[in-house]
């Protein structure tokens, strides 16, 4: 590979990055301008966040009960099993819940966006709506957007709170008591590890709708190209999410001192 190649594939990396977060931009700006398409966002909402309760719920059912069930295994030799609920708690609450909430919504979610925007491009429906003077954005992009921004959070409490709950029924085997298991989340847990929760899946959510809405809305090559669109949203909200994951954390971090 020579160096033509590679500064052709770094303008090509950029330009996209920068379209990236034009697209961000200008969706986010759009968020307080009317008209505000109140039936368009509850209908999204019902789709992508709804929709996604059962997944999220079951990832979050058996995640709970495989952290409680090492949880156990490590504490039992050191007779401390009563703080396995603690450890589920705060390690769903801060991490696992945010993250797996997240990854299963971008998969199930993020390529239903961006084939439904997809198709919709290739048959040439978005042409059509910005020869009527729509603006694109407004009308596809931030319904979807602001869908994300509120079911995504609602998502991971669900999904926190039943990995609680499955943590609970696994350690019941272990003879421990409702509250035993309940005096364990606050000595591991403080009010800034709930914030962290809750900030975390905004963000995913953000970006699992900007990734999708802009990959669907660049899709080319008709009915083969939204499948390959489709992937490729996954595919990038997935590793998003997780590198971003790494840098809000270590933010909290330096806040918490």
């Amino acid at each position: 590979m020579n160096f033509a190649t590679i500064d052709k594939v770094l303008l090509i990396f950029f330009q996209e990055l920068q379209n990236y977060f034009s697209l961000a931009g200008r969706a986010f700006v759009r968020i307080f301008r009317r008209p505000f398409y109140y039936r368009e966002f509850t209908i999204q909402f019902d789709k992508l966040g709804f929709a996604s309760l059962f997944i999220c719920t079951l990832t979050g059912l058996f995640s709970g009960m495989v952290m409680a069930l090492q949880s156990l295994i490590q504490l039992k030799p050191f007779a401390a099993t009563s703080y396995v609920g603690g450890m589920v708690a705060i390690t769903m609450v801060k991490e696992l819940g945010p993250v797996l909430a997240a990854l299963m919504v971008a998969g199930r979610v993020g390529s239903a966006i961006t084939a439904e925007l997809g198709t919709m491009v290739v048959t040439e429906q978005v042409d059509a709506m910005r020869v009527e003077g729509t603006d694109i954005i407004k009308r596809l992009v931030v319904p979807r957007l602001k869908a994300m921004l509120l079911a995504l959070p609602l998502l991971t409490i669900v999904t926190d709170l039943v990995s609680i709950f499955g943590g609970y029924i696994m350690s019941a085997g272990y003879n421990i008591n409702p509250v035993m298991y309940i005096s364990g989340l606050p000595q591991f847990m403080v009010f800034q590890d709930l914030i962290e929760g809750v900030t975390k899946p905004a963000i995913f959510g953000a970006i699992i709708a900007i990734t999708a809405c802009y990959v669907g809305l660049n899709t080319k090559g008709g009915a083969a190209g939204v499948g390959a669109a489709a992937k490729q949203a996954v595919v990038l909200s997935s590793v998003m999410i997780l590198v971003c994951d790494f840098f809000i954390s270590k933010i909290f971090v330096v806040f918490r001192g």
